[in-house]
């Protein structure tokens, strides 16, 4: 007898539905699985038996052949586990045929017939609905996440007998609710008001997080350069419900969403080690390519603290995904275009000691050293970097005095009326001035002639190219929009200047 049924797998942040195909048939007894599975896949074979004869459910006598189709695409994970049980269930006649139908089924099956969750579960219900199916069945650690996807009802089942009981319409269930987290502060944020003094490094912070900028802290060490970056979540604004879905399912194709926060309200903050691989950074792995930081750090921070010590590939890795916001990572001819819009923010010391400039201290590097120490940095990978702040050791007055500069709270009040200014002249809620076009550069950067006279100029004394100008340009709307200003003042430019790259430094 033939059956089918629908289950799900991830592809890059996205999903396939699988059509599960199950013909139990005559002859000497086995159990085939065809179709491009991969190992993991194909072990689900002994998932299903154990299942079942733990499930008081007796596999059928004959040859038993499952088909995972499409069969030219790639198919990972246990995910498919429970899809193939419920295939093969409707081949024995053991649950009504029509009792499946606009269902997609998607959980790793126990030996004991449990349920455990799997990863990729809301861009599987997204396709599911943009396929036009209306239910989907998951394990209840994955319950409020399918939950989140309007036009298909998500419902919960612990073990193989409730699936069944669901199946049979023996067991009454109801459809998961939707769960929102409600506002709130970004969990394990930094308030800024710990930073004590740094009051141009504190403004630069809020001009990045305003624009969506690329900032570069320079510094001695202990300067206070990570904690100036740690406390970027703070003053960053909530992400809206389509940017929250975005980042969710990234975090659920690499399987770091929790059952206690289904949807991620918060921008991400990713601080990868400076040992980091190729792969690591940009994606990759076994089969179809896994999200890698790059993408992790989706409408958020990537922080990368002692710059230089990266690996050279992996920073130019960066340069790309910079300018068009998206990365696409081939694998053993499987291609994924994975999203890359994010703030960068990195942190070195000026030489290999850490007191280039430091009156405290004195450096003891020597000018080769110094030069190749730089030189670990590619003039076009720091041409992508908007920002550059110097950060002084902190004297002892600031050490020694009470108190700091302003909360993160009022900080962020105004990084979300700038932004708030962004999405209306930009016409797309959550783009940024750092996301400018050329055309749009043109368009909404209305400069005052005092300010277009500063930028010419600064053009003949800094010898900008045409990046350059453009940076500067998009940091000085920026910094008006945060003084709520329609069109670009002379003073805007002339602090947008100021965190232009210090010759003596990157010269």
């Amino acid at each position: 007898m033939f059956a089918r049924t629908f289950g799900g797998t991830p592809y890059g942040i996205e999903a396939r539905l699988i059509e599960v195909q199950c013909d139990v048939g005559g002859g000497y007894p086995s159990f085939t699985i065809v179709g491009l599975a991969e190992k993991e896949v194909a072990e689900a074979r002994e998932r299903v038996r154990a299942a079942f004869r733990n499930a008081g459910l007796s596999m059928p006598e004959g040859r038993i052949t499952a088909n995972l189709a499409p069969a030219d695409l790639r198919k990972e994970g246990a995910g498919l586990d429970l899809a193939l049980a419920v295939a093969l269930l409707l081949a024995m006649g053991a649950v009504p045929p029509s009792s499946a139908q606009g269902t997609v089924f998607l959980g790793e099956l126990g030996l004991d017939g449990r349920l455990r969750g799997v990863r990729g579960v809301l861009p599987v219900a997204i396709a599911a609905r943009e396929a036009g199916l209306s239910r989907i069945v998951v394990p209840p650690d994955s319950s409020a996440e399918a939950a989140l996807v309007e036009g298909v009802e998500a419902y919960a089942a612990a073990t193989l007998t409730e699936v069944i009981g669901i199946l049979r319409g023996t067991r009454e269930v109801q459809p998961v609710a939707r769960i929102v987290p409600q506002p709130g502060p970004p969990p394990d944020a930094i308030d800024l008001a710990l930073v004590r003094g740094q009051e141009h490094a504190r403004r630069a912070l809020e001009i990045a997080a305003a624009g969506g900028h690329n900032l570069l802290l320079v510094g001695p060490p202990g300067a206070g350069k990570s904690l100036l970056a740690r406390c970027m979540p703070g003053v960053l604004p909530q992400l809206g419900f389509e940017e929250a879905l975005e980042v969710t399912r990234v975090r659920s194709v690499a399987g770091l969403t929790s059952p206690e926060c289904p949807l991620v309200m918060w921008r991400p903050f990713r601080a990868p080690h400076h040992t980091i691989s190729y792969a690591g950074m940009v994606g990759g792995g076994h089969g179809v390519p896994a999200p890698g930081e790059i993408t992790l750090a989706h409408h958020g921070v990537l922080f990368l603290d002692e710059l230089p010590e990266f690996d050279r590939k992996v920073l130019e890795a960066l340069r790309q995904p910079l300018e068009d916001r998206k990365i696409t990572v081939v694998r053993s001819g499987v291609a994924v275009t994975f999203p890359a819009s994010l703030t960068l923010v990195g942190a070195m010391n000026p030489c290999g000691c850490g007191h280039l400039g430091d009156p405290g201290r004195a450096c003891r590097c020597r000018p080769h050293e110094i030069a190749a120490y730089r030189k670990r940095l590619s003039g076009p990978f720091l041409d992508r970097m908007d920002l550059f702040v110097e950060v002084p050791r902190l004297t002892k007055e600031e050490l020694l005095g009470e108190g700091g500069g302003e909360p993160s709270e009022a900080v962020r009040v105004r990084v979300e009326r700038a932004r708030a200014m962004q999405g209306r002249r930009l016409g797309a809620e959550g783009r940024t001035n750092a996301q400018m076009s050329v055309g749009e550069l043109e368009e909404g950067c209305r400069t005052s002639r005092e300010g277009r006279d500063l930028l010419a100029r600064a053009i003949d004394h800094f010898a900008l190219t045409g990046r350059g100008y453009a940076r500067t340009l998009k940091v000085a709307r920026t910094v008006a929009d945060l003084e709520g200003a329609e069109e670009i003042g002379a003073q805007h430019v002339a602090e947008a200047l100021q965190y232009r790259a210090p010759e003596e430094v990157f010269g």
